[in-house]
């Protein structure tokens, strides 16, 4: 396992990046990157049906699909997003939960006690989820990756990803909606040290690496950057 820790903040490059080391690379992977304010919708869902498209655009706020299932999720400065890559193991079912036991362990040295759900997400004691997420198959590899809600904006979250509109295509897959909450208020809530996003974020790399036995945390390459195609978006800002 290795430790990608992406220097752009464009959901545009990031999402890219995930199906250029999916479809690029052998080895295992962990690519951990924060994005600028963006709603990303899953592979098999309809726009219309899951975004308020109307606030998207007075905010500025582009809209990306994934190479992923799963439901719809904004991204912002306050969620950090991680991406496990892996190849298959044979005789091996490739959607267990077991890529987020290390994610929980880590958690649970910084005093965030989290559950994995039935829906391979996870939950802050109270009933609020703080992260979900996503998985695609391919004959030898599978990417699991999933958001972390650190300090994010919740209001525009919920505004974002309440439709104006009732339409609903048929062929789509809903997202299931569920009560969400910062691990940051948490924090306080616990009185416990509860630090800045950045802050936060390279805690949790660090964490990371020490828990797989890694030196550092390394970015991609230069002749790997250049390979990425930015994604473009499904909305424009």
């Amino acid at each position: 396992m290795i430790i990608l820790q992406s220097t752009s903040h464009s959901a545009s490059f990031n999402l890219a990046a995930e199906e250029y080391l999916f479809t690029h690379r052998t080895d295992d992977i962990l690519f951990l990157y924060v994005n600028e304010s963006c709603v990303v919708v899953g592979r098999n869902q309809d726009v219309l049906s899951e975004v308020n498209v109307d606030f998207c655009r007075t905010h500025k706020i582009p809209v990306f699909k994934r190479m992923s299932g799963g439901g719809t999720v904004y991204h912002d400065s306050g969620n950090m997003n991680y991406c496990f890559i892996s190849n298959r193991m044979k005789g091996e079912s490739p959607l267990k939960d077991d890529f987020l036991k290390p994610l929980v362990a880590v958690l649970a040295g910084l005093s965030i006690e989290v559950l994995i759900g039935k829906r391979n997400d996870l939950w802050l004691p109270g009933g609020h989820k703080v992260s979900g997420t996503a998985s695609h198959v391919g004959k030898s590899r599978i990417l699991q990756h999933g958001t972390l809600l650190y300090d994010s904006n919740l209001v525009n979250l919920e505004k974002c990803l309440t439709p104006k509109d009732t339409f609903m295509n048929s062929r789509a897959i809903a997202s299931v909606p569920s009560p969400v909450r910062n691990i940051r208020s948490y924090l306080k809530d616990c009185n416990l040290y509860a630090p800045g996003a950045n802050l936060f974020f390279g805690l949790l790399a660090e964490r990371l690496a020490t828990f797989y036995g890694l030196d550092s945390v390394t970015e991609l390459s230069p002749d790997e950057i250049a390979l990425v195609n930015p994604l473009i978006p499904l909305l424009l800002a």
